[in-house]
């Protein structure tokens, strides 16, 4: 640019004399300067939009790759919506050539069914006559015993509970006898009530294992002759919901002592939109929150104010400072990396590549912890401080790069934190594997129910049972 503008500084230098000589007039001379200063100012245009004309191209074959990877997800999502397969199957794509042989590897404890520990009934049936020729004779003549476990035919356990209601002579209240079974004081066409052991069995069916309403009544009636609506079986688990409460409480007290909490959230239907699963979990126990909140305000009730563990989760802004020990799911972080490795110009090579490469020595570094010394695990640990100050401070001039370094540089302080703390995972994934509130919801079924009807202003829309105590993985 300095260049071109001296050229027109020459010419005018150079034409000015020779048309007018050496008396060139000063009207003349300022006009060239005024030419000079505009074809100046038009050259750094010129260059600007020249820039910006390569950014944009930039921009735009970004964008382009992008919206073909967004029809051809569109376009596999409407195909799939019109086959008949299984929910969890897998894309075409990404299918193996040669897949693993199916079942455990080889080498595996054998398995088998255990010997019950008791007998109900012995029978024997004696060898009397060949089948074939009718001989009474056998030689090698020796016993075949076989255990067969079966479920008895099963007919309702009725009781009939008589309790007594009256009025105090001394107060005038009025009064009744309780027993431990009896679920509420309705007589009448409402006096045949549920027992505990059924009422667990429906509450196991309809949330654990998530029949519907409907079909637990099936069950119930078809394997066990209990006659039960499905408006029934409602209000029997708001009811059963009120008496587990206590126990409800108790583990979110039990949640907010644990050395190592995952957390995360998904959206969930109740009577509509806007609802929210919340997912906290530990290798003991799981507690579900269902509200119209995702907010920090909601996280901080659950926790705690007193909350001293490490809380697993992905980059939410949220879970931003809410607790002084975080560790940011590697998971999350992988896919970011992949999905901008998809829209790099070089396939991530470089910078992505080299990220990548720091979260799995990371992890690697952990699995050999207890092989190393003190002293060059902390090296190694410093080693990979250093690594990534030298990665993710520097702006990178690649649009994906910089999202990927924007989003790791944020939550440099709790990339390694899982090396400083035994028991904590790289990943959001506890037993059973799962590093989702999606999958986990799958996995150890939130017991909510959801109203057909929209809640009121106020009131709770939840009726909740806590969930089955979930045990640690074999070790």
């Amino acid at each position: 640019m300095q260049a071109a503008l001296l050229g027109v500084s020459f010419l005018a230098e150079l034409c000015l004399p020779w048309r007018f000589g050496s008396a060139a007039p000063p009207r003349l001379k300022k006009v060239t300067q005024l030419i000079s200063k505009y074809f100046g100012a038009t050259l750094v245009f010129i260059v600007a939009l020249r820039a910006e004309n390569v950014s944009l191209h930039q921009q735009l074959e970004v964008k382009t790759k992008r919206i073909a990877q967004l029809e051809e997800a569109l376009e596999a999502a409407e195909r799939a919506a019109h086959r008949r397969a299984a929910p969890f199957r897998i894309e075409e794509k990404k299918r193996l050539l040669a897949p693993k042989r199916p079942g455990r590897k080889r080498g595996h404890p054998g398995a088998f069914r255990h010997k019950p520990d008791h007998i109900n009934e012995a029978i024997e049936v004696q060898l009397c006559s060949c089948p074939h020729c009718g001989g009474r004779q056998f030689k090698d003549h020796h016993a075949i015993e076989q255990l067969i476990e079966d479920i008895p035919s099963l007919r309702p356990y009725v009781t009939r509970l008589t309790t007594y209601q009256g009025t105090c002579v001394g107060c005038g209240q009025s009064v009744h006898s309780k027993h431990p079974l009896q679920m509420s004081v309705a007589i009448g066409a409402a006096g045949v009530h549920l027992g505990p052991r059924a009422l667990a069995l429906a509450a196991d069916l309809n949330k654990a294992k998530g029949l519907s309403v409907l079909k637990t009544c099936a069950v119930l009636r078809d394997s066990f002759g209990l006659q039960l609506s499905p408006g029934g079986l409602s209000q029997a688990l708001d009811r059963l919901a009120v008496k587990v409460k206590p126990q409800y409480d108790a583990i979110a007290t039990e949640l907010r002592q644990a050395p190592t909490l995952h957390s995360d959230e998904t959206s969930w239907w109740v009577a509509g939109p806007g609802w929210w699963l919340w997912v906290f979990t530990t290798q003991l126990l799981t507690f579900y929150v269902v509200a119209q909140s995702r907010g920090r305000e909601l996280l901080s009730n659950i926790l705690g104010k007193d909350f001293g563990g490490v809380l697993v989760s992905d980059c939410l802004a949220i879970y931003d400072d809410v607790t002084a020990l975080q560790q940011k799911c590697y998971a999350h972080h992988h896919k970011a990396i992949r999905q901008a490795k998809a829209l790099h110009p070089h396939q991530g090579e470089g910078f992505l590549c080299e990220v990548e490469a720091m979260l799995r020595a990371a992890v690697a570094l952990q699995e050999q912890k207890t092989d190393l010394s003190l002293e060059s695990f902390s090296h190694l640990r410093l080693a990979l401080e250093h690594k990534a100050v030298q990665l993710l401070e520097p702006p990178r001039s690649e649009p994906n790069e910089e999202a990927v370094r924007r989003r790791l540089n944020k939550q440099r302080d709790h990339l390694f934190t899982f090396l400083d703390h035994d028991g904590v995972d790289a990943t959001n994934k506890t037993w059973p594997n799962a590093n989702c509130a999606r999958r986990l919801s799958h996995a150890r079924s939130p017991v909510v129910t959801k109203p057909k009807k929209a809640p009121e202003p106020g009131k709770s829309s939840l009726r909740w049972l806590p969930p089955a105590p979930s045990a640690p993985p074999a070790s």
